[in-house]
C-alpha cells in the first residue's frame, strides 16, 4: 500500500492517480502530514482530496476516493414523509448565518465516538475558509428560533463538498440537504461530494461516480 508522507511548508499534493490499483488503500488514505494552511485545504479539493484525520492521531490523514459517493441536485429524492414535514413549515433554514454554530455542533456530537475528526484544528481552519467565502453552512431553525440542524462544506466551482452535518431533532440534517440541494439547483451547480456512502445518504439519491467523472464535473463551468 503506497501513501505519500506530505511536507510541512509546501503546500502541495502528488497526483493521486499515480499510486497503481493495486497499492491503494481501499477507503482512500492518499498521504499522511502536512497541515492546514489554506493554501494547502483549497490544492487538496482542487485535486478531488479532503483531510479525514482522527484527532487522537498524530498526523493529518487526507483521503481521495477513486470511487466518489455524490448527489446530483436535481436528483434529490425527497420522500413522501418529509414533504410532509417541510409542508408542516415548522422548520426554516438559512445559509451562512450561523457557521460556527453548526461547525461546533458537528463537532460536539461526534467528539466522544472513535475516529472522530472534528477537533479545534479542523474547526479553526474552516473558520479560515468561511472567512475567505469558501466554506458555507447551511442551518436549520425551529419554531423558537433554536439551532436543531445543519451542515457545512466547501464551495469549489459549482460543486459543494460536504464534510459534517448534525441533527438535534429527527430529520433536521435531511431539511439540510434538501435546502442545499434545492438552492444549489436554482444557482445551476453540478454535484454535492457526500465523501462516504451511508443509507441516510443514499435513500436521498446518492451514488457513485468514478474519480474521473467527478474530476470532469468538478471543473464543469
Amino acid at each position: 500500500m503506497t501513501i505519500y508522507q506530505l511536507p510541512e511548508n509546501e503546500h502541495w499534493f502528488p497526483d493521486p492517480t499515480s499510486i497503481p490499483p493495486e497499492e491503494r488503500d481501499p477507503d482512500g488514505l492518499f498521504a499522511v502530514g502536512g497541515d492546514l494552511h489554506i493554501d494547502r485545504l483549497k490544492e487538496a479539493y482542487a485535486q478531488g482530496i479532503f483531510p479525514w484525520s482522527a484527532i487522537t492521531n498524530d498526523e493529518l490523514h487526507w483521503y481521495c476516493p477513486m470511487d466518489r459517493f455524490v448527489i446530483f441536485p436535481n436528483e434529490i429524492h425527497i420522500s413522501h414523509s418529509m414533504r410532509t414535514l417541510l409542508n408542516k413549515e415548522k422548520y426554516t433554514t438559512t445559509m451562512d448565518y450561523d457557521f460556527d454554530g453548526v461547525i461546533r455542533n458537528c463537532g460536539q456530537l461526534r467528539i466522544h465516538e472513535l475516529g472522530a475528526w472534528l477537533g479545534d484544528d479542523i474547526i479553526e481552519a474552516y473558520t479560515r475558509l468561511h472567512r475567505e467565502g469558501i466554506a458555507h453552512s447551511v442551518e436549520v431553525w425551529d419554531e423558537n428560533g433554536a439551532l436543531v440542524g445543519g451542515l457545512y462544506g466547501v464551495v469549489f466551482n459549482k460543486s459543494f463538498i460536504g464534510e459534517s452535518m448534525f441533527s438535534l431533532v429527527p430529520s433536521a440534517s435531511k431539511i439540510a440537504l434538501i435546502s442545499l440541494a434545492q438552492s444549489m439547483a436554482e444557482c445551476g451547480m453540478h454535484m454535492i461530494d457526500c465523501q462516504v456512502e451511508t443509507p441516510h445518504l443514499k435513500s436521498m439519491g446518492g451514488r457513485h461516480i468514478t474519480y474521473d467523472e467527478y474530476m470532469k464535473i468538478l471543473y464543469t463551468q
